[in-house]
């Protein structure tokens, strides 16, 4: 039996004026995700794919480029030019993050904290015997 050959769809670039970029900012590495107004990812970056390895994931610099690259992508590619922003972490790549903000031509809406945070805790251990 022969196998036929099926015709590829040729792949369609949305256009996303809007949309929302999502940072997690971890101690070990920071991840950027750009979606449209629904949810569905546009680009996505972080400081290992913008070519950082071990430590040097976790510096501020590494965070910088990342996001740099990543919304550079989504503005070039999909045409974003408005976000609200998300923050989720407490890396080094929340300081970063502004600082980039402020230096791109990209219009922030908002930039929302979304980092978890515990309203009780953890149980404490037991008290010491004397």
């Amino acid at each position: 039996m022969v196998k036929q050959k099926t015709k590829q769809k040729a792949k369609q670039i949305r256009y996303a004026a809007t949309g929302r970029v999502y940072v997690t900012a971890t101690f070990n590495n920071t991840i950027v995700t750009v979606t449209d107004e629904t949810g569905k990812a546009l680009v996505w970056g972080s400081c290992g794919a913008s070519g950082f390895s071990g430590t040097r994931k976790s510096t501020p610099f590494a965070a910088t480029s990342a996001i740099e690259k990543t919304l550079d992508t989504a503005m070039q590619t999909y045409g974003l030019k408005v976000a609200a922003i998300y923050i989720r972490g407490i890396g080094p790549g929340r300081d970063s993050l502004l600082r980039v903000l402020r230096n791109s031509n990209l219009d922030v809406s908002k930039i929302v904290d979304r980092t978890p945070v515990p309203h009780d805790g953890i149980r404490p251990r037991k008290k010491r015997r004397a």
